[in-house]
């Protein structure tokens, strides 16, 4: 028996691979996740899962945060973007970052079965028209990678309102915690991201951010 894990916030969209999924598998058992912290706790809880069919903007996501938590605490699992966004530079990054494979949302349902399949005989994929195009990562690029997955969910989220401009107060003020847990949050990563001040965390920030808006 396969067992494949959805993890979109557009419910319609899941229902739609999910059957289309069902049809070209048999005996299939999928789950589905529509965010982030529900998506850890499936995979958390299915340690034999096959495959992770991961959308980039799902709620907790940050982009490719979940992509770089999930590659750092499940790395035998093989991981498939799912994305709206055909754009080269994105599509650079999630393979850079430990996807291995990339799926167009406008890909059709054959096409999507057929890269699951390669990916699942342990093959990376991508569309044809993508395969020689892709640019590989920098070593700087790959080590912000290494710094960032060593930040906890709650540490990326203080990250990322440090990267909006919010202030100690504000981020306390959004996460519903003390400021004083904040400054614990901030000091650790500082010293995970192996920086000294905001400017230098919100630049390595920057660096993980998917640089126009995607659909998934």
């Amino acid at each position: 028996m396969s067992k494949f894990l959805i993890a979109d916030d557009h419910p319609l969209f899941r229902e739609a691979l999910k059957g289309a999924l069902q049809n070209a598998f048999s005996d299939l058992t999928v789950f589905e996740s529509d965010n982030f912290k529900s998506t850890l706790e499936i995979l958390d809880k299915e340690d034999d899962l096959d495959i992770l069919l991961l959308d980039l903007h799902m709620p907790g996501n940050d982009d490719l945060y979940g992509l770089i938590r999930i590659r750092e605490d499940h790395p035998d699992l093989p991981i498939a973007v799912i994305s709206g966004s055909e754009e080269l530079s994105v599509v650079s990054k999630v393979m850079g970052y430990g996807a291995l494979g990339f799926i167009p949302k406008s890909s059709s349902s054959v096409e999507i079965a057929a890269a699951i399949n390669e990916i699942l005989e342990g093959e990376s994929w991508l569309p044809e028209s993508m395969k020689d195009k892709v640019n590989q990562l920098s070593g700087n690029e790959v080590e912000v990678a290494a710094q960032v997955a060593s930040l906890t969910p709650q540490q990326y989220k203080v990250l990322s309102y440090l990267h909006e401009g919010l202030l100690n107060k504000q981020i306390a003020y959004e996460l519903n915690i003390s400021e004083a847990t904040i400054k614990a949050h901030i000091t650790a990563i500082f010293r995970k991201l192996g920086v000294y001040n905001r400017t230098q965390a919100v630049l390595i920030a920057s660096k993980l951010q998917l640089e126009s808006p995607v659909e998934g």
